[in-house]
């Protein structure tokens, strides 16, 4: 597979940023569908794909959220386009007959809750990264965030389901003139080993 560009580098890495102050411009539901579409396609152990994602749009559903935030985040909550609720969902090995069908994954997780939470934190956490690389790639700028009550989150937007929050990715359109400079990133020596 060939090397991307340097034009694709910087939009995935090296010149985009974690914005916090949006631009008035909607993303629209298609967008958010080719967005999932390019997630899915990255590799979760056994295929198990656990992330769920709760696209919190409307007025109605940003007010019941902003209760749930840290008084810092509710701003740029409030006028993020999209806020995205990145979940896992426990009952994922209920799927591994359809996602991984050559052998019997399901039988792995049976009787081990540890196990099941585990893998779907683990590979929920991954794709809810992936969700942020796919945003960028498809021209969209991300405030990926913790800072929320996770308990009400789920209370709020998941009350009787499998799925738990992790964390929150506002999308849209950022607006590059209230970027502050960016932060100093670690050099290769302080924090990698080559054994």
């Amino acid at each position: 597979m060939p090397e991307i560009d340097s034009t694709a580098l910087d939009m995935l890495f090296n010149t985009a940023r974690t914005h916090a102050h949006w631009q008035d411009r909607p993303v629209d539901d298609a967008t958010l569908e080719r967005l999932h579409d390019l997630v899915k396609m990255g590799p979760t152990s056994a295929n198990c794909q656990p992330a769920r994602f709760v696209f919190v749009k409307s007025a109605a559903a940003k007010a019941r959220l902003e209760p749930c935030l840290m008084e810092g985040n509710k701003e740029k909550t409030r006028t993020a386009p999209v806020t995205v609720i990145v979940c896992h969902d426990l009952a994922f090995p209920e799927t591994l007959p359809t996602l991984f069908p050559h052998t019997d994954a399901r039988s792995w997780f049976e009787g081990k809750d540890s196990l099941i939470e585990t893998t779907a934190f683990r590979n929920g956490t991954l794709q809810g990264a992936y969700l942020i690389m796919a945003a960028r790639a498809l021209g969209l700028d991300c405030g990926p965030m913790s800072g929320f009550d996770n308990a009400e989150v789920d209370a709020a937007f998941l009350e009787g389901s499998t799925w738990r929050s992790n964390f929150l990715v506002n999308l849209g359109y950022g607006d590059p003139a209230r970027l502050p400079p960016r932060s100093p990133r670690p050099a290769f020596e302080d924090v990698c080993r080559i054994a």
